[in-house]
């Protein structure tokens, strides 16, 4: 190998690549090994010496590179090309009928047949592919914006890394982790005293979401995809689409079928049910799908489902077991939540040992004492819950929970707003709450950190480098170049950040405080008006809900955080640590042609995302908020517009198509 030339190298490498490809899905895709583990580990080998010996040679959808990158210091958000929707639900025949006849009340005069597929209980991926080579990869998110998690996804063997066809194509479908390697992660978590994982569907989204990838590539992750598009060029139908996706190399799943009837579809509902745990992967219902596309486009879809497809899920599944305790979780939030734990049990594939019993009306509601043998469910995506209490096994001997008024984790008092079930730890700096709110602290969209995220801040934890959020502005040089994979460079880069977010917007440091209930748009509202933290702090409930987009429980929730000694304390250290508190005047000029004028986005823009469009309105002086009121200045409706269009045009309000928006922009 040491005496090969450049072409000779070129020619071997390609001849390899290509014959790993091969193997990787006939193992990973087929199921269908057509060589031992060692033959392909040594053509892997033999890759990478050949790669090593000309690096000139290595290219991004090599198979050395699925683990090739660095740690990235977060993930960016990405819009979606199409909306990703969710689904609409059903649980019972007569419920599936019923979308049937929705269906031909549409299309009264054609014969509907469908696509059964199985309902995979994971995480929606949008993957697309340039010129034949793996791109870029978007998690589902919100349906119209998702994090860009390319590194990670290029680890999962199942995803080809090139394809053969060079238009541009963008394929979805479900990112899951199989029972097996579930369980192999939660035995390793447990030798490691670490918090196991309730279910593989939190363990997927969890894994994609890790910084390092190759510790995504050790999760054992694997995907199924359901749907593709093709720049110039439709598909007729979703079966055709299953085909093309299969002759491209893709991993679909092998149990979909095609149905001429719904009583076919009900059939494939009726098997999978009995079957369902003789797959390696957790299914909690089907997905049905009217097959053609051009039926499709003419049912159309609401603001949140399509209209041809619903998901019809299997009944949840029970086990009876017994509450050897009752244990309060904080989590981020502060919020104080109940979790029983269970004599061990089995349910769905998993053995069971917690479960939720969400907030302290619900214990008493339901009568839940500690030794008490309860029935418990799972329906697939969610942590187990307790359905009742078997009060006729009741021996005397059980005790009933005393909800504490103090958070278990910093001894803070408890808070609970009036009117809701839940109790809150109040104090910011709780060390159960802290990490979270340093990575809000720090997040893009709030004081813009970068390189303050998830593998650094775990790192300032433990050394307790940090225990509360002004000591960010307190870290020194040493402090940071110790820290792994960080070094005096990335020190001083970091440091850098820290000393820049000192100077960012008011509405910005309104939102990094995490203030319950205000968001990005809200703490906007706040810092336009009140112009000051000072003068936020002394706001009254009256004055915040005078103001656009600031209803009663957002003013209470307002209210209530600024009369909390502790984050009063919080704010003065970040002033005398140099953080700026004040609006930095003028933000926009008073002769912009926007000025004082306040929009609302609804339905879907073609040639803008609506954050593109909110930048756009903001640089001229606007305002986006997020309901139409009497101060509404004008709604901007793009297609499929929700309930806001009809809410303005019952108030009189101006309304402008994605075209008059654009042309306005023009003229001013």
């Amino acid at each position: 190998m040491g005496n090969l030339s450049f072409k000779k190298a070129k020619d071997k490498i390609q001849k390899l690549r290509d014959e790993i490809k091969y193997h990787e899905k006939k193992y990973y895709v087929d199921n269908d090994p057509q060589i031992s583990d060692s033959e392909f580990d040594a053509l892997v080998k033999e890759l990478e010496a050949i790669e090593k010996q000309f690096p000139e040679l290595i290219t991004p959808d090599s198979p050395t590179q699925r683990v090739g990158e660095q740690p990235v210091k977060g993930f960016v958000s990405m819009p979606h090309s199409i909306p990703m929707l969710s689904l609409d639900n059903c649980y019972k025949e007569e419920e599936l009928l019923e979308f049937e006849e929705r269906i031909k009340k549409i299309i009264p005069n054609e014969s509907i047949h469908y696509v059964s597929e199985l309902k995979i209980d994971g995480l929606g991926i949008a993957i697309v592919y340039r010129n034949g080579k793996f791109t870029q990869a978007v998690t589902r998110g919100d349906g119209f914006r998702g994090d860009d998690v390319t590194v990670n996804v290029k680890t999962i063997k199942s995803v080809p890394l090139s394809i053969s066809n060079s238009r541009e194509i963008e394929v979805r479908g479900e990112i899951f982790l199989p029972f097996s390697s579930f369980k192999k992660i939660n035995q390793e978590r447990e030798k490691k005293g670490e918090p196991l994982f309730a279910n593989p569907r939190n363990a997927a989204a969890g894994s994609i979401r890790l910084l390092d990838p190759k510790e995504v590539a050790a999760r054992g992750l694997d995907v199924f995809l359901y749907s593709i598009f093709i720049q110039g060029k439709e598909l007729k139908s979703q079966w055709e689409s299953l085909n093309t996706l299969k002759a491209l190399g893709f991993k679909i799943n092998p149990h979909s079928q095609y149905c001429l009837s719904l009583k076919e579809v009900i059939s494939f509902y009726e098997k999978w049910q009995q079957q369902r745990d003789s797959v390696d992967y957790d299914v909690d219902g089907i997905v049905v799908k009217v097959d053609s596309v051009a039926q499709q486009k003419i049912l159309g879809s609401t603001s949140k489902f399509p209209r041809w497809a619903i998901s019809f899920k299997f009944p949840a599944r029970q086990a009876t077991t017994k509450i050897k305790d009752i244990r309060i979780q904080v989590g981020r939030t502060g919020a104080l939540t109940p979790v029983a734990v269970l004599e061990p049990v089995k349910l769905s594939g998993i053995t069971i040992s917690r479960s939720t019993l969400h907030n302290e009306d619900e214990i008493k509601r339901k009568d839940i004492r500690i030794g008490d043998y309860v029935l418990i469910e799972r329906s697939g995506d969610v942590i187990p819950k307790v359905v009742s209490v078997m009060k006729e096994r009741r021996t005397g001997n059980e005790r009933r929970f005393v909800f504490p008024e103090t958070c278990p984790v910093c001894n803070s008092p408890a808070f609970k707003p009036k009117g809701e079930a839940i109790s809150r730890c109040i104090n910011p700096s709780c060390p159960a709450k802290l990490k979270e709110s340093l990575l809000h602290f720090a997040s893009r969209r709030a004081m813009n950190i970068e390189g303050l995220g998830e593998a650094v801040v775990n790192q300032l934890l433990e050394k307790k480098l940090i225990c509360k959020i002004p000591d960010i502005y307190l870290l020194l040089h040493e402090d940071l170049a110790n820290l792994e994979r960080m070094g005096p460079k990335s020190a001083q880069n970091l440091l850098n950040e820290i000393e820049r977010s000192k100077q960012r917007d008011l509405s910005r440091l309104i939102y990094s405080l995490g203030i319950r209930y205000v968001g990005e748009r809200t703490a906007q509202v706040l810092a336009a008006n009140f112009k000051s933290l000072d003068s936020l702090a002394k706001a009254t409930f009256e004055e915040l809900t005078q103001l656009q987009d600031v209803g009663r429980k957002v003013a209470e929730s307002i209210v209530f955080f600024f009369s909390q000694p502790g984050n009063i304390k919080l704010i003065n250290r970040l002033k005398e640590l140099g953080v700026s508190t004040p609006v930095k005047e003028p933000l926009i000029p008073k002769e912009a042609p926007f000025a004082g004028q306040t929009f609302v986005l609804t339905g879907q823009l073609s040639s803008l995302t609506r954050e593109e469009a909110s930048e756009i309105i903001e640089r001229n002086g606007g305002m986006v908020v997020s309901s139409v009121s009497r101060k509404t200045t004008c709604v901007i409706a793009g297609k499929s517009p929700g309930s806001k269009l009809e809410r303005a045009k019952q108030l009189g309000i101006p309304i402008w198509n994605e075209e008059e928006f654009l042309r306005h922009v023009k003229k001013e």
